[in-house]
C-alpha cells in the first residue's frame, strides 16, 4: 500500500514577524539608549528632585526633611512672587495676542506676492534669530530716557516730549511687552505664512465670484483653516512666556523696584542669591505645573486623539 507523506509548512528562515521587527529596530534602540538615559536621569530626575526639595526647609544646602506645603504657603503670601505672577499674566496676554495679530498681518502682507518677498521675510524674521539678551540690551538703549527715543525727539525740537516707560513702575512691564513683540512676531509670521501658502486657490476664486469681501474671507474661511498653525504658535509663545528671564534681566533687572519681576527671575534669585533653595524650588514647581497644564491639552489634541480615531 502506497504511503502519502505530508510535509509540514516550512517556517521563514528569518523567524517570526515579531522577531524580524525586533532585529530591525534593535540597532536604532541601542543607538538611542544613551539619549533615553540622559532624559530619564538628567531631565526627569532633576524635575523630581526639584519637586522633592520644595517640600523641605532647604536654605543654602539641600535637606531631606519634610515640611509639607509650608513653602507653598510662604510662596503665595510673598508679595514679590504675587507681583511676578501678575506681571507674567500681563506680559503673556499682551505678548501672545500681539504676536498673533501682528504675525498674521505680516503673513497676509507677504502672501500678496509682493516684490522683494524674500527680503521682507528676512527682515521680519531676523529679530527672532537674536537672543533675548541682545534684544533686551538693544531695547534698553532705545527706550532709555537719557539715550534713546526721548532724547532723540527732544533733540529734534520737541522739548516737551516724554517717553519714560522704562523707569516708570506702572509702565515698565509694557516695555518688556514691546521688546517681546519685536522678537516673537516674526516666528508667528513664518508659521502662519506656511499655512496661508497651503490654502486652496479655488477658495479665493469662489469668494471673488460670490463677491465676498476679502476681510470676511480671511476671518470666516482662512483663519479656521489655519487653526493647527495658530495652536502651534500659541504653544510655542506660551512656553516662552513661562520661562521669560533673559529679556527682563537685560532690560530692567526686574526694576524699577520689582515692577518687572517675573517667576523665572524669582526662582533664580532665591536659588543663587538669597540662598533659599526650598522657596525657589517651590516657585519652579509651580512653573512646571503651569507648563504641563499648557502642553497636556495640546499633546492630547495633536497626538493622542488622532490615534484613538484610527484605532
Amino acid at each position: 500500500m502506497d504511503t502519502i507523506s505530508i510535509r509540514a509548512p516550512s517556517m521563514p528562515s528569518g523567524g517570526t514577524k515579531a522577531q524580524r521587527r525586533v532585529k530591525t529596530r534593535l540597532p536604532a534602540a541601542i543607538a538611542l539608549l544613551p539619549t533615553a538615559l540622559i532624559v530619564l536621569i538628567v531631565y526627569i530626575g532633576c524635575m523630581l528632585w526639584t519637586v522633592r526639595l520644595s517640600f523641605t526647609s532647604s536654605t543654602l544646602l539641600p535637606k531631606l526633611d519634610w515640611v509639607g506645603f509650608a513653602q507653598y504657603s510662604r510662596l503665595f503670601a510673598n508679595d514679590r512672587f504675587l507681583t511676578s505672577a501678575s506681571n507674567i499674566v500681563i506680559f503673556g496676554a499682551l505678548f501672545i495676542s500681539g504676536c498673533l495679530i501682528i504675525g498674521f498681518l505680516l503673513a497676509v502682507f507677504i502672501d500678496q506676492n509682493i516684490r522683494g518677498e524674500g527680503l521682507f521675510r528676512t527682515i521680519f524674521l531676523y529679530p527672532y534669530s537674536m537672543s533675548f539678551v541682545v534684544t533686551g540690551v538693544a531695547w534698553q538703549w532705545f527706550l532709555n530716557p537719557g539715550l534713546g527715543l526721548q532724547k532723540l525727539v527732544r533733540d529734534m525740537g520737541f522739548e516737551s516730549f516724554t517717553f519714560d516707560w522704562l523707569v516708570n513702575q506702572r509702565m515698565a512691564i509694557y516695555t518688556i511687552v514691546i521688546a517681546g513683540l519685536w522678537h516673537g512676531a516674526g516666528l508667528t509670521m513664518a508659521i502662519l505664512l506656511a499655512g496661508l501658502r497651503g490654502v486652496d486657490k479655488d477658495l479665493w476664486k469662489a469668494a471673488k465670484v460670490d463677491g465676498i469681501p476679502t476681510w470676511r474671507v480671511y476671518t470666516s474661511v482662512v483663519l479656521p483653516l489655519l487653526r493647527p498653525m495658530v495652536v502651534t504658535a500659541v504653544v510655542l509663545l506660551t512656553t516662552g512666556v513661562v520661562k521669560l528671564y533673559d529679556l527682563v534681566v537685560a532690560m530692567t533687572l526686574g526694576g524699577p523696584g520689582i515692577a518687572t519681576e517675573v517667576p523665572a527671575k524669582f526662582v533664580m534669585d532665591h536659588l543663587f542669591e538669597r540662598n533659599n533653595i526650598a522657596l525657589g524650588t517651590a516657585a519652579a514647581t509651580i512653573m512646571l505645573i503651569t507648563v504641563i497644564s499648557i502642553l497636556a491639552p495640546w499633546v492630547y489634541v495633536r497626538y493622542v486623539r488622532p490615534q484613538g480615531r484610527h484605532a
